[in-house]
């Protein structure tokens, strides 16, 4: 069966800010609501890790308000990247003055691209899903932003399992703030045909990782090595990369695999 090798990202890229140190969190504070700093040149930075894959996902880019001078963070990133197919979902705002948003970066085209809310006790989480060939057997990649509430991320990883049930060549990525190992988390498992990752990979806090919070999910039928982490210039997270060997028909428009 002939193959495509499709390298694949994602990150947190906390809109563009600088954290390498909790005191970062007090003593730049003000960055995560005003257009100032070196947003720019985190941006460029993260745009150069990105172009060197194939699909991205992404998670706090902020898709235009007053914080990031208005620009729209994914957008940004698939121009400076070499993406010709992107989409976002703007989902919290915070204070009025910051808002967030979930990313897909993209050099296939998909067939389709849907956003769905998440269920929560604060409203505000989704999740992106984008199909790629068509048919049951077409590859179907997601991207979301899990709740740091253990009650609303329990909800939200049975959607996500009730959104994946069907897909059998599915990639789940993103941050999930809790570890892939953990109770909630094997409800996916069940469910779905993902995977958990064969070790953990820690991307928090960026500067000294110790909790892995951050994965990129692969479906059994899409066997991959543990992703690899990297970090997204000055973001908290480190960002998660992994290859995949992917069948052409399922990528393949016009026909079912």
């Amino acid at each position: 069966m002939a193959t495509r090798r499709l390298k694949l990202l994602s990150a947190n890229i906390q809109a563009g800010s600088s954290t390498r140190g909790y005191h970062d969190y007090v003593a730049r504070s003000w960055s995560h609501v005003l257009p100032a700093g070196n947003k720019r040149d985190n941006l460029d930075a993260i745009a150069r890790l990105a172009g060197q894959h194939d699909i991205v996902g992404l998670q706090e880019s902020d898709p235009g308000s007053l914080r990031s001078g208005f620009t729209n963070q994914t957008h940004y990133l698939a121009q400076r990247g070499g993406f010709p197919w992107w989409s976002h979902q703007p989902n919290r705002r915070v204070g009025g003055v910051a808002s967030s948003a979930n990313g897909l970066l993209s050099k296939l085209e998909p067939v389709e691209v849907h956003d769905y809310p998440l269920p929560g006790r604060v409203r505000g989480r989704g999740v992106l899903l984008a199909r790629f060939g068509e048919g049951r057997g077409g590859l179907a990649v997601a991207v979301a932003h899990l709740s740091l509430g253990a009650v609303s991320r329990r909800a939200q990883i049975g959607f996500l399992a009730e959104l994946l049930q069907d897909h059998p060549r599915a990639v789940l990525m993103g941050d999930f703030n809790c570890d892939p190992y953990c109770t909630d988390m094997q409800a996916l498992y069940r469910r779905t045909r993902l995977q958990p990752p064969p070790r953990l990979v820690p991307t928090f806090p960026s500067w000294r990782p110790q909790r892995a919070i951050d994965h990129i999910l692969v479906s059994e039928e899409l066997p991959a090595p543990p992703p690899a982490a990297f970090p997204a210039a000055h973001s908290d997270h480190l960002a998660l990369a992994v290859e995949l060997e992917v069948p052409e028909a399922a990528l393949q428009v016009g026909e079912a695999a």
